[in-house]
C-alpha cells in the first residue's frame, strides 16, 4: 500500500484494498480478466461495459478492488465458467440489485437463497437450453452458488464480512475492517506479511515468534499461506 497516499488510505478503512494481481492470486482468476470485467473493454469494434463499478476509485492510479468486489468476482466467475457471457452476468447483477437492495448483490446471503429466478430470467432471454435447465433446478443453482462462496462468514445483515481464502483450518482470514483487508493470522490477528517479514529479518520462525510474542504455529501458518500465494503467482 506504499503507493496510496495517507489521506486516501484513511478512506479505505473497512473496505479493503487489492490490485488485480493480488485479487487474482487470492481468487485463482487471471488479473487481466478481472481488470477487463471491472474496467470494461472493446472487442471487434464493440464496447463492453464493466460488470459493476469497483468499491475503490483512486482515479488515475488504476483498477483496485474492495473486499466486496472480491466476493462478487468469485460468483461472477463461476457463472461465466458455466457458460453465461460476462454481459449477461452484468444484466443479472442489475436485476439482482432490486431483489437484494445491495450494489453488490451476488455474494449476499439473500441472493444465495432467492437469486435463482434472476439468472433464470437472464438465460431465458438467450434461449440457452442447458443453462435454463441448470438454473431452473433449485438444487443445481444452490450448488453453483455454494461452491463459489465457500469459507465465507456473514454479518447480521447477510453481507460478507470475513473470508478464509484457504479454509478455516489454515487459520488465515481476510477481514476488511482489519489491516485494510490484508490476510491476517487468525489466532493472533497479526498480518501475514508482518510475520513473514519477521522471519526474513530474524532468520528463523522461532526468532520471529519471539519478536512478535506469538506461538510458533502462528508464524508457520503465515509462512504456509505465503508459500501458497507465491506458487499461485508462478503458475
Amino acid at each position: 500500500m506504499g503507493h496510496i497516499a495517507q489521506t486516501e488510505a484513511a478512506g479505505l478503512v473497512g473496505i479493503g484494498l487489492y490490485t488485480p494481481a493480488e485479487a487474482g492470486r487470492l481468487l485463482l482468476i487471471s488479473p487481466a480478466k478481472i481488470s477487463r470485467w471491472l474496467r470494461g473493454h472493446e472487442a471487434n469494434g464493440k464496447q463492453y461495459e464493466p460488470l459493476w463499478r469497483p468499491q475503490v476509485d483512486l482515479g488515475d492510479e488504476g483498477i483496485f478492488l474492495g473486499f466486496r468486489d472480491l466476493q462478487e468476482v468469485r460468483v461472477a466467475s463461476t457463472f461465466i465458467e458455466k457458460g453465461l457471457s460476462a454481459q449477461r452476468v452484468r444484466q443479472a447483477i442489475e436485476l439482482a440489485r432490486d431483489l437484494v437492495g445491495e450494489a453488490r448483490p451476488l455474494s449476499t446471503a439473500k441472493f444465495r437463497s432467492d437469486g435463482r429466478t434472476v439468472f433464470l430470467q437472464v438465460v431465458e432471454e438467450d434461449g440457452q437450453t442447458k443453462l435454463i435447465d441448470l438454473f431452473r433446478k433449485q438444487f443445481a443453482f444452490r450448488d453453483v452458488i455454494e461452491r463459489s462462496l465457500t469459507n465465507l462468514d456473514y454479518d447480521e445483515a447477510g453481507v460478507p464480512a470475513v473470508w478464509w481464502p484457504l479454509g478455516r483450518t489454515k487459520s488465515v482470514k481476510i477481514d476488511p475492517t482489519r489491516s485494510f483487508g490484508q490476510p491476517i493470522e487468525a489466532e493472533t490477528s497479526v498480518p501475514v506479511d508482518a510475520l513473514v517479514s519477521a522471519v526474513e529479518a530474524e532468520g528463523s520462525p522461532e526468532a520471529a515468534a519471539r519478536t512478535w510474542d506469538v506461538p510458533i504455529r502462528a508464524v508457520k501458518r503465515a509462512l504456509a499461506f505465503r508459500r501458497e500465494m507465491d506458487m499461485r503467482s508462478v503458475a
